[in-house]
């Protein structure tokens, strides 16, 4: 536990969104509020798409559960094998499990979509992304992020060793 007192309370109008993607299609702006306000045990976050980008890759979580809220505008959410139209109000679902959870949210209106990205934040945790078949193992991540873990390995399933191997 932190021994840090922090105010309860934040207010997403008041936050400092920060770029976050990668090329022209992984693109958004975000900013962390789990953290801000003293959650060591669930994530939460304010996600901002512009029209026809993605936050992150289509991707299943094996421990951790997310919960995404819209706030304004409309958009698409991959589930699954599934497509499903998605509008300001919705709660979207994604448990943990196989490539029948996996999941991506995508802007396909007009304007800019914005969202509440919750989650829990145990670890370790194993990332799977179906479209190019790579995993990501995190652990001992101060906020659960990939970027900040102290161990982090990302790798194909095609990659992988025997048990024995390079062992004496």
């Amino acid at each position: 536990m932190a021994n840090e007192t922090k105010n309860p309370i934040a207010n997403i109008a008041d936050l400092e969104l920060a770029e976050f993607g990668n090329g022209d299609q992984y693109r958004c702006l975000r900013a962390r509020l789990g953290s801000l306000v003293g959650l060591e045990k669930i994530g939460c976050s304010i996600v901002v798409l512009e029209p026809g980008k993605k936050a992150v890759p289509f991707h299943v979580h094996s421990s951790n559960e997310e919960a995404f809220f819209i706030l304004e505008g409309e958009g698409s959410y991959r589930f699954g094998d599934q497509t499903h139209a998605v509008k300001a109000g919705d709660l979207l679902a994604a448990p943990v499990g196989g490539a029948e959870n996996a999941h991506q949210i995508i802007n396909t209106g007009s304007l800019p979509m914005k969202y509440l990205a919750l989650s829990t934040l145990l670890q370790p945790e194993v990332v799977e992304y179906p479209d190019s078949g790579k995993f990501v193992v995190i652990a001992r991540s101060e906020d659960g992020s990939l970027h900040k873990a102290e161990f982090k390995h990302i790798g194909r399933l095609s990659d992988a060793y025997d048990y024995w191997d390079g062992e004496s």
